[in-house]
C-alpha cells in the first residue's frame, strides 16, 4: 500500500508537470467522457449497446457549442490490434468526432487501454488519416492531433487548476505492468468478457480496489490541493459538501446508459444519459442530471477545507 501510494504520487506529479494547459472562463462550455471502450461491434464490443445514446449525446454537445475532452480509454487498443476494425465498426461516431476536430473542439487523452496513443508514429499511422477502399483514397480524420496523458485547465480569472487524467496513473497492474497485461487481455480475458467473467486487474466490479483508488488519489489532491477529473473505475463520482474535489466522470459502457461531467457557467455537473420510456411506450433518449450544478470554485482547494 504505501509503495503504491508513492507511485501513485509520483506518476499524478509527472503527468500534471507535463500536462498540456487548456485556459478556460465562465463562458466555457466542456463535456467529459471517459471509458467508451469502443470494439469491433462483436459480442466483447461493451460500447455498441451505448452507441446511439452517445451519438445522440455528442450531437447534442456539439449543436450547443461544448467542447468534447475524452479523458482516455476511448478506443479498445487492448483487444484489438488494429485499429481499422475499430473505425469501421463505429464510422458514424468517428465522423462526429471529425466535426468536434474540424471546430478545435476535441481534446483526447489516453488512458491504458489505448496507451498506444502516447506514441506518435502510431496516432500518425492510425488516427491521421485512412484510407477508403470502396473509393480507393486516403481520407483525412484527425490530422496533426496531439493526444495527452493529462490536461490541466486553468481559470483565466481565478487561476483555479483542475488535472484531468484518465485515472489509471499508479495502477501496477495498467500502468507499470501494462504490457503484459494486454496480453492477458487481448489473447484471454477479450473472450471470457463476452460471457461475464472479469479480469482480475480491472478495477471495474471491484470495489475495494476503487475505494483504494480513489483514497489514494484523494491523498494526492490534499497535498497538491488541485481538483482532479478522472475516469478508469468507470464509478460516477461527484464530491459531497466538505469532501475533496475527487471527480469521475463514470462510463460509456453501464447498462444503466452514459455518464459525464458538464462544465458551463463556471458550475460542473454530473449527467447521465439513457433510454427511458413514456406513457405511450415509445422510447426516448433523455439526459439527467445526478449532481449538482455546483460552481467550480467551491471546489478550490486554495479556500477549500475538509473535515479530513
Amino acid at each position: 500500500m504505501i509503495y503504491e501510494k508513492k507511485l501513485v504520487e509520483k506518476r499524478l506529479t509527472e503527468a500534471y508537470n507535463k500536462a498540456k494547459i487548456e485556459y478556460f472562463d465562465n463562458n466555457s462550455k466542456y463535456i467529459f467522457f471517459s471509458d467508451c471502450h469502443r470494439g469491433d461491434c462483436t459480442p466483447s464490443d461493451e460500447f455498441a449497446k451505448n452507441q446511439n445514446i452517445f451519438l445522440f449525446a455528442l450531437e447534442f454537445y456539439f449543436n450547443n457549442g461544448y467542447t468534447y475532452v475524452e479523458a482516455g480509454d476511448g478506443d479498445e487498443l487492448w483487444q484489438h490490434s488494429n485499429f481499422k476494425e475499430i473505425r469501421l465498426a463505429h464510422d458514424e461516431v468517428f465522423s462526429l468526432l471529425k466535426k468536434f476536430y474540424d471546430s478545435n473542439r476535441l481534446i483526447m487523452l489516453y488512458g491504458n487501454h489505448n496507451v498506444y496513443l502516447k506514441y506518435k508514429d502510431f496516432v500518425q499511422k492510425n488516427y491521421y488519416k485512412f484510407y477508403d477502399d470502396y473509393n480507393q483514397e486516403d481520407v483525412e480524420l484527425f490530422p496533426g492531433i496531439t493526444l495527452y496523458e493529462a490536461v490541466v485547465f486553468k481559470h483565466k480569472s481565478t487561476g483555479q487548476e483542475i488535472l484531468t487524467v484518465h485515472g489509471h496513473q499508479g495502477d501496477i497492474m495498467n500502468d507499470r505492468l501494462w504490457r503484459f497485461t494486454v496480453l492477458t487481455v487481448r489473447y484471454f480475458w477479450r473472450y471470457l468478457n463476452s460471457i461475464g467473467f472479469t479480469n482480475p486487474a480491472s478495477p471495474v466490479r471491484d470495489s475495494e480496489k476503487i475505494h483504494k483508488i480513489e483514497r489514494i488519489y484523494n491523498g494526492w489532491i490534499e497535498r497538491n490541493k488541485i481538483m482532479i477529473i478522472c475516469g478508469h473505475t468507470h464509478r460516477p463520482y461527484f464530491p459531497k459538501a466538505n469532501e475533496l474535489p475527487y471527480f469521475n466522470d463514470g462510463s460509456c459502457v453501464r447498462a444503466s446508459g452514459i455518464q459525464g461531467i458538464e462544465i458551463e457557467e463556471g458550475k460542473i455537473t454530473l449527467i447521465n444519459w439513457k433510454i427511458s420510456y413514456d406513457s405511450s411506450g415509445d422510447l426516448h433518449i433523455k439526459r439527467e442530471i445526478l449532481r449538482g450544478p455546483e460552481p467550480i470554485e467551491t471546489f478550490d482547494l486554495r479556500n477549500y477545507k475538509t473535515n479530513e
